[in-house]
Parts: C-alpha cells; sequence; structure tokens
C-alpha cells in the first residue's frame, strides 16, 4: 500500500477486539517512535505502555476515552530535553511528542492495528495514576489494538478541506 493510500484509510478507532497486540508488532511501533524526528533530535519522548489489565482499568480514572481498548500508549515529552525556541522560550516537548505519535499511528495502521488520539484527559490524573515523573509532559494517550468488526470511521472521516482552502503560496 502506498503512504497516501494508508494516510487516507487510517482513521480513529473507536471499537477495539479483545485480542492483545504482539509483542512484535508493539517493538515495530516503538521503532517507528524512537525513530521519528524531533527538534534538534533531541529525542525528548518517553512512551509509557499500558498493557495490564490492571493499568488499562486505571486509564480510565484519567479519560472517559479508552473504547475498552486492550492496551494504550501515553505519549510524553521531557520538558528538561526538549528543544527552547531562543526567540521566545517556547519548549517544543507538544511538537516532538506529536511527531513520535503521529510515526507510532501510521505504524500500527500499517500493521493493521487501530488507535485514536486522546487529548481529551486529565494531565493531573494521568501524571499521579502512573507515577509520572514532573518533568515530563503527557501529550497524547493512544488507546491500541485491533479493530473490532464493527468498527468503521466515523462520517466525518471524509469530510476534508480542498487544497485551495488550506495551502498558500507566498503570501495568505
Amino acid at each position: 500500500m502506498s503512504f497516501i493510500d494508508l494516510v487516507k484509510e487510517r482513521h480513529s478507532v473507536r471499537s477495539f477486539d479483545e485480542k492483545k497486540v504482539e509483542k512484535e508488532k508493539l517493538n515495530l511501533i516503538l521503532e517507528a517512535g524512537r525513530l521519528a524526528p524531533t527538534a534538534a533530535n533531541l529525542q525528548p519522548q518517553r512512551i509509557l505502555v499500558i498493557e495490564s489489565d490492571e493499568a488499562v482499568a486505571k486509564l480510565k480514572d484519567c479519560t472517559i476515552y479508552s473504547f475498552n481498548a486492550p492496551m494504550a500508549l501515553i505519549v510524553c515529552a521531557d520538558k528538561n530535553e526538549a528543544w527552547k525556541r531562543k526567540y521566545d522560550e517556547k519548549t517544543h516537548t507538544d511538537i516532538d511528542g506529536s511527531i513520535v505519535a503521529t510515526h507510532m499511528m501510521l505504524q500500527a495502521a500499517e500493521l493493521g492495528l487501530g488507535t485514536t488520539w486522546v487529548g481529551h484527559f486529565d494531565p493531573e490524573a494521568v501524571m499521579k495514576v502512573f507515577n509520572i515523573p514532573a518533568n515530563l509532559v503527557p501529550v497524547c494517550i493512544f488507546p491500541l489494538g485491533y479493530p473490532s468488526a464493527d468498527s468503521k470511521p466515523h462520517p466525518n472521516h471524509e469530510k476534508r478541506k480542498s487544497l485551495s482552502e488550506t495551502v498558500f503560496y507566498n503570501k495568505f
């Protein structure tokens, strides 16, 4: 499958099968995140794999959007290691974490697995429940697993703005 076809077909999965993700597939997903570009190649990402039944249950204390996935990844970035833009001191934890997460999301899709980007979570609860150090910023949560038989894209999935609405050349 071409990359553009993969991107077109990937969708947020909100209904998962109970089947566990094989370790080999999880390792490929994590490797895609490891290889993702980050600002100045500082690699501040820290990925917490939530795979035990107990840990998955705890995730429900942090977000209502776990979609009963058999596992999840919590993508964090170390604010002490992330690159800072000199002009305004913006720390790139959110940007680097997002790039890493996107690489993992696309690798999961290529492997026939489903994910959805969960940004609606209580970061303080995530940090407390999973003992995340204060220097790590939770960027997103990825429920991860095999899509259920009735999983389908949200009706808004096909609604995309045209390039002429989102791309401009030389000036706005």
